[in-house]
């Protein structure tokens, strides 16, 4: 007769299977490699573009990216570099009153307007502040992915926290398109009208603003009537910022 089996021997199983952990710690150390990698990468590049605004900050920044190609395209491009205060008061402010009126309110994003536009009951256009335009023109590339937006916002960051308000519209006036291979007020006031930067008058300077952002396609020197209009209203716009201060924080 067969012995029984003992209750220790009857109640005694195979150990289940251990899951495969070590593969699971190895997925673990790959993937918090990776994070350092990829923190310390983004650090760094944190750190290179504050420099790199930090040092435009005092030194005037060379062709961009998109005057380089006109400039290639062309054969050459008409730029001069002049300081804010060679051109007459009313020629920033005309430039202001146009593009981001609230330009002395925000800190980079004008939040009023970005929700207009997301409403339609404004421009995408005038939800860009003058901040974020000289970010995309001086350090990017012209497009509309969401990485260089992405890219946009953080330098618009940088130059917010870095430059004075002075220096963002100082900046604006010299890579501003107003015209094919036309880069900058300076070289608009010759091209259009034949004058020197502290010559431009209070209606040419409304004029040259009333032509952003579509400079290809419209003419300060002949006016469409959309254009006269523009600068009509642009004219009064410069003078209400003069008079409610929102034109301090440059000038």
């Amino acid at each position: 007769m067969a012995r029984k089996a003992s209750s220790q021997e009857k109640d005694t199983k195979p150990p289940p299977l251990r899951p495969m952990s070590w593969i699971a710690n190895l997925v673990r150390r790959l993937w918090r490699r990776v994070f350092r990698i990829l923190l310390k990468g983004l650090l760094v590049a944190v750190a290179v573009s504050a420099l790199l605004v930090l040092l435009f900050r005092v030194v005037n920044p060379p062709i961009n990216i998109y005057i380089g190609s006109e400039w290639y395209r062309l054969g050459e491009v008409k730029r001069d570099w002049t300081r804010i205060e060679d051109f007459p008061d009313y020629v920033p402010r005309s430039v202001v009153a146009a593009e981001d009126a609230n330009f002395c309110l925000h800190s980079g994003f004008d939040f009023a307007s970005i929700k207009s536009a997301l409403n339609g009951k404004g421009r995408l256009r005038g939800a860009s502040t003058l901040s974020q335009q000289v970010s995309k023109n001086v350090f990017l590339w012209q497009g509309r992915s969401w990485v260089r937006k992405g890219l946009e916002v953080g330098f618009t960051v940088l130059v917010e926290l870095l430059w004075p308000k002075e220096r963002i519209v100082e900046v604006y006036l010299n890579v501003a398109e107003f015209d094919e291979g036309v880069f900058g007020m300076a070289a608009a006031g010759r091209h259009y009208f034949g004058v020197e930067p502290d010559k431009i008058t209070r209606l040419q300077a409304a004029r040259l603003a009333a032509i952003l952002p579509n400079p290809k396609n419209r003419s300060a020197s002949r006016p469409s009537n959309l254009v006269r209009k523009r600068t009509a209203r642009i004219l009064s716009g410069e003078e209400t910022i003069e008079a409610d201060g929102r034109a301090k924080c440059f000038q």
